[in-house]
């Protein structure tokens, strides 16, 4: 039977659960054609040895396959390692530590294999009516705080961008260019699916927090990093038209800044103000509607009088921020042509 779907399931030190959880997983797949590999992330405690021996003898009957990595790498790591092996129409992401059930996960699977127009499915903590149990409130506060970032970097309205179980056409996930591991995989991969402009979609999924004690893995540090990768896969991985006018929109911004901004600690925060704004439009316009832009502000600088001019510049900015706008959007189809990627 051709393959039709293929689960990556990642496993790093998960000795207590990872009988419970691989029994589960082929029990509620077993009528599904799969195949299944597992990435062992170099455990340390035993779950090693344990799948050598037995997952030959749990999935006998059915495709896997186990990756054995020399040392612990990362999850993100260990996804990629596993991309590499992936057959079918679709691919599964789900982690093996039981905080999300393997029933969900056919659920989704079901679900995106009866619409062909979902690329991306992702199981969302956040969603629906099942069974919930958080252990640790800053987590909480954390994972909403990135999706919120996230939302707003990428233009997207997800509610669970750290989701552990996902499904996503193979297609698609080959194409992705993933680079960071451990738990900076999920911005990763998000990030690109929106840039490539495919639609992310959520269903809802239950959830079983663990603790630390019980083996949950993320850490404070992962949450700080958390905020580089998005600043990182936003504004600094980016295409090189894309680079050239963020660095172009930036630099015009931080001018605009100095002009506007008076002395001393204001100036400081117009400039760093401004900056953001820089970045912001640089994602989004290229060189002809930025320039646009910043030919109307500068002259409104120079012709305004001053008891009206922070007024005059606000206006004028937003006039020229949707007719550049309009203007991206006009050509958005002809960007094919090397020169227009850079202009438009």
């Amino acid at each position: 039977m051709d393959i039709q779907l293929t689960i990556l399931i990642p496993v790093y030190n998960e000795i207590n659960l990872i009988q419970k959880f691989s029994s589960n997983l082929i029990n509620i797949f077993k009528n599904t054609s799969a195949k299944y590999i597992f990435i062992d992330d170099g455990s340390t405690d035993g779950t090693s040895q344990w799948l050598k021996e037995n997952i030959k003898i749990i999935y006998n009957d059915y495709q896997f396959e186990l990756l054995s990595l020399n040392k612990n790498y990362g999850k993100g790591y260990a996804i990629r390692e596993g991309i590499k092996k992936i057959e079918g129409t679709y691919t599964l992401c789900i982690d093996s530590d039981l905080e999300y059930n393997p029933k969900d996960a056919l659920e989704i699977y079901t679900i995106i294999k009866k619409n062909n127009n979902i690329d991306v499915l992702y199981g969302s903590r956040y969603l629906g009516g099942k069974i919930q149990y958080r252990k640790h409130f800053l987590n909480d506060i954390a994972v909403r705080l990135n999706t919120y970032i996230f939302n707003i970097l990428f233009d997207q309205s997800i509610t669970d961008l750290h989701t552990g179980t996902k499904v996503i056409k193979t297609l698609l996930i080959k194409d992705l260019q993933l680079s960071l591991n451990r738990f900076g995989l999920e911005i990763d991969m998000s990030s690109q699916i929106a840039k490539k402009n495919y639609n992310i979609y959520e269903y809802g999924i239950s959830y079983v927090e663990r603790t630390k004690e019980q083996g949950k893995k993320i850490t404070f540090l992962d949450g700080l990093l958390s905020y580089f990768f998005l600043f990182k896969m936003r504004f600094i991985q980016n295409d090189l038209p894309t680079l050239i006018s963020i660095i172009y929109s930036v630099i015009f911004m931080f001018y605009f800044g100095t002009l506007v901004g008076g002395s001393g600690m204001i100036n400081f925060i117009t400039c760093l103000f401004c900056v953001s704004i820089g970045l912001m439009l640089g994602i989004n316009r290229k060189l002809i509607p930025l320039s646009f832009m910043f030919f109307t502000i500068y002259l409104t600088i120079l012709f305004v009088p001053e008891n009206i001019k922070i007024f005059s510049i606000f206006t004028t900015f937003m006039l020229s921020f949707f007719i550049s706008r309009k203007i991206s959007n006009k050509f958005k189809f002809y960007k094919n042509s090397f020169i227009l990627k850079y202009l438009i």
